[in-house]
């Protein structure tokens, strides 16, 4: 497999976990800690799939991510809420922002990397 894949998560467990996961299937991952910085690595980067938990600090996910599909550099990435928000109404919201697809945590470690793959086949050209 292979794609470059952001990582917008604050929790560091959470993402070396994400991290090794997605290295040991060959993607090349990068990594924002914020919301700030995330949305410039998404634009400055163009990955091919961005991975975003919701509860990010400067800027929150949901905002976030209405920036990144409002921009006409970012819009076109998949992006996908990576989240321990869990409630219907969390991920009805997260998919209302802009969200394209919604993980939550704990992450299935069996099935994370087929349902990675497919998130990477749906993004457009």
């Amino acid at each position: 497999m292979s794609g470059r894949i952001l990582i917008i998560e604050d929790n560091q467990d959470n993402l070396q976990l994400v991290r090794f996961l997605l290295e040991r299937l060959d993607y090349e991952v990068t990594a924002a800690y914020d919301g700030t910085t995330g949305q410039q690595a998404a634009i400055d980067q163009r990955p091919d799939l961005i991975l975003m938990d919701m509860g990010i600090p400067e800027i929150d996910g949901w905002h976030l991510a209405e920036k990144l599909k409002a921009n006409p550099q970012t819009q076109a990435i998949p992006l996908v809420a990576l989240t321990a928000y869990t409630l219907p109404g969390d991920k009805r919201r997260a998919l209302q922002s802009g969200c394209d697809g919604y993980i939550t945590k704990p992450i299935n470690v069996a099935t994370f990397g087929d349902e990675i793959a497919r998130f990477l086949q749906s993004k457009p050209g």
